[in-house]
């Protein structure tokens, strides 16, 4: 319910109405506790639902539609051009948006968790001030609080300033215009997946990352056949190369790179910058209650999400890496119920990344640059996506599952996923190793055939030595 312009208290306030930050205020009402949820935002769900993961995977979906719908004339089934009404694709992204944040809304009703729109920063340990989207400011009194304030988008200082042409993922979303000429900087998941979607709807991508791979930190071999179908598809992929300088011009966007492959300058119509994002927790008044921040704007907490104040918790982004809604969800759980006597903790074994490109490419656990690193004896059982029946069907031969295990014990320690639904593949291995499963648990649980889940089974079994989709030499 909103509330009303009056001062308020809480036994429970939640800063920030993200995937952490309403999970937090849910399951703290369900927990029997009177809550307040302050949110600068109209509408509940924080960046991640209203201009991130929920609206770029209704773009994706529309460009994987465009894709295998042109792919598929090489196998005998050809159709027309596709027909782009950006209108009606934008108002179909927003509805989704709208379902999900009306939901909320509603979830937030019948639980009676007050909301007030507007932004807050603390002014003591037990009060928070709020200055309304509406005009006004209004106070908070808590006996607990829970702080999900989030993340915000890195600029790059040298970016001409109000150049409506130059994008942060927010503005990419809109989809206002395809661009003849778009450059990504940035080559991670925000930035790769936007060039996903561009590309499909008939933009010329180049693309610039400063290291020396796409998605840095994830093993080249997971991320190789990504790599090797966007280097045939965009105009230009330079790695180890940055950008010095932009200069807006009417014609276009000038923009100077150094990297041995790159171009000393080159013009685009439109420029997305993509190159991480910063936690929010020096703009939140912290310094006022006594709690830590680090140099960065990160919040250290403990396992059951206490920071250095014990009645204030944070969650999410503003807490450390990997920044990803669903491991504010599970934080706020934790938060939530730590905040209303229970003995609860924030342990993960695994935490899952997706990049929902095309391929997608998923990761969980050890990787295996990881283990290398730490000296861990490990050894790697490998499915190419090339024997799987399924993957054939599908036309994407390019994919492969990777499962790293411990070779002590045989449990599954990492994963790696490239290909057509790796996202959803992945939770298997995430649950294997939360579980303590070893190779056998995998190979011996019957999965369907002919599936694309099949082949982490499969993984498990050239592990093993047990596989008969492969031959490969026999394990000592």
């Amino acid at each position: 319910m909103e509330a009303d312009v009056d001062d308020q208290t809480a036994e429970v306030l939640v800063l920030g109405a993200g995937p952490g930050g309403y999970t937090a205020a849910f399951r703290a009402a369900d927990l029997g506790k009177q809550v307040v949820l302050v949110d600068r935002e109209a509408t509940l769900g924080g960046v991640c639902l209203n201009v991130g993961c929920i609206p770029s995977k209704a773009l994706l979906h529309a460009a994987r539609v465009i894709a295998e719908t042109r792919e598929m004339s090489e196998n005998g089934l050809s159709f027309g051009p596709p027909l782009i009404d950006l209108d009606r694709l934008r108002a179909w992204k927003d509805a989704v948006v709208g379902r999900l944040t009306g939901g909320l809304a509603t979830l937030a009703r019948q639980r009676k968790v007050t909301t007030i729109r507007g932004y807050g920063r603390f002014t003591s340990p037990h009060q928070l001030e709020v200055e309304l989207a509406e005009g006004g400011v209004v106070s908070v009194q808590f006996e607990q609080a829970i702080i999900a304030a989030g993340s915000e988008a890195v600029t790059l200082p040298f970016m001409p300033a109000g150049d409506p042409r130059i994008m942060d993922s927010t503005g990419a979303l809109e989809i206002g215009e395809v661009p003849e000429r778009l450059l990504v900087i940035g080559c991670g998941i925000i930035g790769l997946e936007m060039a996903t979607v561009y590309h499909e709807l008939g933009a010329r991508i180049t693309l610039v990352e400063l290291l020396d791979q796409l998605i840095p930190g994830v093993d080249r071999d997971v991320t190789a056949p990504l790599a090797k179908r966007i280097g045939r598809q965009y105009e230009n992929v330079f790695l180890k190369t940055s950008v010095t300088g932009v200069q807006a011009g009417p014609s276009g966007l000038a923009v100077s790179f150094d990297g041995a492959k790159a171009p000393a300058t080159d013009t685009f119509d439109r420029i997305l910058v993509a190159v991480g994002r910063r936690p929010n927790g020096r703009l939140i008044g912290a310094e006022r209650t006594g709690i830590i921040v680090d140099p960065d704007g990160f919040i250290p907490v403990s396992k059951q999400m206490r920071t250095s104040v014990p009645h204030i918790f944070a969650i999410g982004d503003v807490v450390g890496q990997p920044m990803l809604a669903h491991k504010a969800m599970h934080e706020g759980k934790v938060a939530a119920e730590v905040a209303a006597g229970r003995n609860s903790f924030f342990d993960a074994r695994a935490i899952p990344s997706v990049a929902y490109t095309d391929p997608e490419v998923a990761w969980a656990g050890v990787t295996e640059n990881e283990a290398r690193s730490a000296g861990v004896r490990y050894g790697k059982g490998v499915f190419p996506w090339a024997a799987s029946g399924r993957s054939l069907t599908l036309g994407r031969s390019e994919g492969l599952t990777k499962v790293l295990f411990d070779e002590a014990t045989g449990r599954v320690i990492g994963c790696g996923i490239v290909g057509p639904s790796a996202g959803d593949l992945i939770a298997e291995a995430v649950l294997a190793i939360e579980m303590g499963a070893d190779a056998a648990d995998i190979a011996l649980t019957i999965h369907p055939h002919p599936t694309l889940s099949e082949t982490v089974g499969l993984a498990a079994e050239a592990f093993e030595g047990t596989i008969t989709d492969l031959y490969l030499p026999r394990r000592s």
